[in-house]
């Protein structure tokens, strides 16, 4: 349980507005990234074949929200143990209420009726979509929780790429799909690679406005290691590999030009990589930037859904 007085100076910090901290500890926009790789599954089944499941689609959402739901909960409760929140985050949900085990068997909720929804969703399509779900979670769990820690000392991001790319693609690919679907793993990493960099990206930025929190509680995130400023440099290339790993399957042939509606993101890129360059290492500026980070991942993947989806009814195809 978090200490009274901490609680009850972390509310006075915040100038008492309850309700703007709450919202900050919801984090609803970051649901984007739970969501995406179904989506984009979904606009490559119903554009490329061999259809879609519609009611399969559904029950894989409200899993995925409610698997992201876990993560974020269980997110506060270890690093509440950490301290790393203790100064520096009054949205944290274990200081908002100053109750870690209530928050702890929240998350716990949220994990077994998420796992129930895929269990149901495996059991109407192949088991293999809960075994890869279940491996999702294990990534989730090695990156925040005891004893590993793994974000702790930066594998944060790969461990990101690899849960919201290749495993959760494959996870929808083998759930929506009408009929099993045929090279799974190649096509899983041709829909989900670009993605989920954009989601890592959103990761990335979290971590540019508490460095020194992070380094006095030995959380080496990769900003951490790198200084603001070249983790700052990195972000275009973050970018460029989003969209060029989208760009790519278009060039070769296998993509409509519709998925060009994923450059719709690009205004976005933008303003992340402008706010970074300049404003690196004044953390009260840049502590937004991850939100700046997801409004690109939600309108490039909601772009290349649609592109996919919409390819051949606008060619005619």
């Amino acid at each position: 349980m978090a200490e009274p007085q901490v609680v009850a100076s972390l509310h006075a910090a915040a100038g008492g507005d309850r309700r703007r901290l709450w919202r900050a500890a919801i984090k609803w926009p970051m649901y984007s990234v739970a969501v995406m790789p179904a989506l984009v599954v979904a606009g490559g089944l119903l554009g490329q074949g061999p259809g879609l499941r519609w009611g399969q689609l559904g029950l894989f959402l409200l899993a995925a929200v409610l698997l992201l739901a876990w993560e974020n909960l269980t997110n506060d409760v270890f690093d509440s143990d950490t301290g790393v929140d203790r100064s520096g985050k009054p949205h944290s949900l274990v200081n908002l209420t100053g109750r870690r085990d209530r928050i702890a068997l929240a998350g716990s909720l949220c994990l077994l009726a998420g796992l129930a929804l895929m269990a149901l969703v495996a059991w109407r399509s192949q088991p293999s979509v809960l075994l890869l779900v279940l491996a999702c979670c294990g990534i989730g769990y090695l990156y925040q929780g005891p004893p590993f820690r793994l974000g702790y000392r930066g594998l944060g991001e790969p461990l990101c790429w690899l849960a919201f790319g290749p495993l959760a693609t494959a996870a929808a690919l083998q759930a929506l799909a009408l009929v099993p679907a045929d090279n799974l793993w190649p096509r899983a990493l041709q829909l989900g690679s670009g993605p989920a960099l954009a989601t890592t990206l959103v990761l990335f930025c979290s971590h540019f406005h508490q460095v020194e929190q992070d380094a006095a509680h030995g959380k080496r995130s990769p900003v951490v290691r790198l200084g603001t400023a070249r983790a700052a440099a990195l972000v275009p290339w973050a970018v460029a590999g989003t969209l060029a790993l989208e760009l790519l399957p278009l060039l070769a042939g296998a993509w409509p030009p519709t998925v060009l509606l994923a450059l719709a993101g690009l205004p976005a890129a933008t303003a992340l990589i402008g706010l970074l360059q300049v404003h690196h290492p004044t953390p009260a500026r840049v502590a937004g930037s991850k939100f700046v980070a997801l409004r690109f991942q939600a309108i490039n993947g909601l772009g290349l859904a649609l592109g996919l989806a919409l390819g051949p009814l606008l060619l005619g195809r």
